[in-house]
């Protein structure tokens, strides 16, 4: 796609396509012609990913690689450019780390080379922060921030969300536990904000589908080392503690957001207990181990591609730059108000290789989608459950339906 040879191909293909002479030896002449006058429409991109300095993750295993979102990125961009060399349209994504500090100014230099689709994975304030900082000169691509709010009351017409949100997450998982007749729940919440936030999505899950929550504990994050010789002996001590003398629970619900405690949990409890959440039993948007509906060769070529799994953040990335690829391909055109206005519109769905097709929700601009609910190595059920029915998309059973929403563009 980038080499003269290709454009010229790809030229070459379109004009002996459409020529309606019999033979290819009378259409070289013309398909030359047409692809020396036919300019490639180049449609630009960039992935913002602002990386906030911290602890490292409880296992080692969970340890983010330097090319996270990006690896799902370039595999957007094979996939969009496969297609798009036959409709004349060229992809690009920059590549941008920044950090919290950094973020805004990383924003301005995107926006100075008039690339009007950024991608942002942020925590859910410095998205908020670049999406009103970017304002009408880009649209902001969620993929990462969860926080209700972001698709609520601080929503913002500039945004699409395609990570999913807390309320989706939690009622992908509370609709499973509802299924299995697992309905009393022991909660667990962190001390951060953002569990906070996750905690809240579970309560309203609760109420909305009829599980009794018998009893709120937090977790308070005192700071230090979380890895050390004798970690484990600390843990096998404390968290059965923390956890005794608890009313009557079927399931222990963590809300861990910030990844503290979490992980601790399974086997540690001090009553005989399943762990889901934020630990056990994950509602993720993606899993490495998914195989259903093309997922095998899904993960092979991203595994070929980056030599390693794909993580939830890959997967969201290369959604949002799928999303404008798709848009470009149904539309016909690489202009970027043209391509915002069709993935807004009710035209628009693409294929996640999750089952069925996504779409946008118009009231806040949330992408539905199913979740799946993961332990370490396989995908248990995906949601939403087969019970669980709605008048326009089974889909909008998960997260903040229409009559709900705080959003007001």
């Amino acid at each position: 796609m980038k080499s003269g040879v290709a454009l010229f191909l790809a030229a070459l293909a379109m004009g002996t396509t459409g020529s309606g002479i019999a033979s290819a030896q009378q259409a070289a002449p013309a398909a030359g012609a047409a692809a020396a006058a036919k300019e490639v429409a180049l449609i630009e991109a960039a992935v913002l990913r602002v990386d906030r300095a911290g602890l490292p993750p409880i296992s080692r295993l969970d340890l983010p690689p330097a090319d996270l979102a990006f690896a799902g990125a370039k595999l957007a961009i094979d996939d969009n450019d496969t297609t798009g060399r036959f409709m004349g349209q060229d992809f690009s994504a920059l590549e941008v780390a920044a950090t919290p500090e950094t973020a805004s100014a990383e924003l301005d230099k995107i926006l100075a080379q008039g690339i009007r689709f950024v991608v942002v994975l942020a925590d859910d304030a410095i998205t908020l922060a670049l999406a009103d900082q970017a304002g009408d000169r880009a649209l902001i691509l969620n993929a990462k921030a969860r926080g209700d709010n972001l698709r609520g009351a601080d929503c913002r017409a500039n945004t699409i969300h395609v990570a999913p949100s807390h309320a989706m997450l939690a009622d992908g998982l509370a609709q499973f536990l509802m299924w299995k007749k697992w309905t009393n729940w022991l909660l667990i919440k962190g001390s951060h904000p953002e569990d906070e936030d996750l905690a809240a999505a579970y309560r309203r899950a609760a109420t909305k589908f009829g599980a009794k929550i018998v009893e709120e504990r937090t977790y308070e994050d005192t700071g230090g080392a979380r890895s050390t010789d004798s970690g484990h002996v600390q843990v096998q001590q404390q968290m059965p503690v923390f956890t005794q003398s608890a009313p009557a629970y079927d399931m222990m619900i963590a809300a861990d957001e910030a990844g503290i405690f979490a992980a601790y949990l399974p086997y540690h409890t001090w009553d005989a207990r399943l762990v889901a959440g934020s630990a056990g039993l994950v509602p993720r948007s993606w899993h490495a181990a998914s195989e259903a509906w093309g997922g095998v060769q899904f993960q092979n070529r991203f595994e070929k591609l980056a030599n390693r799994p794909m993580r939830e953040e890959d997967y969201q990335s290369w959604l949002a730059l799928r999303m404008i690829g798709e848009a470009a391909t149904r539309a016909q055109t690489a202009d970027p108000v043209a391509l915002q206005e069709f993935m807004l519109s009710d035209r628009f769905e693409i294929a996640g290789f999750k089952g069925q097709k996504l779409t946008l929700r118009d009231w806040d601009h949330q992408v539905r989608q199913p979740i799946m609910l993961t332990t370490g190595v396989l995908v248990t059920s995906v949601s939403p459950q087969d019970q669980y029915l709605h008048q326009s998309s089974a889909l909008d059973t998960l997260g903040i339906d229409r009559p709900e929403t705080a959003c007001k563009f």
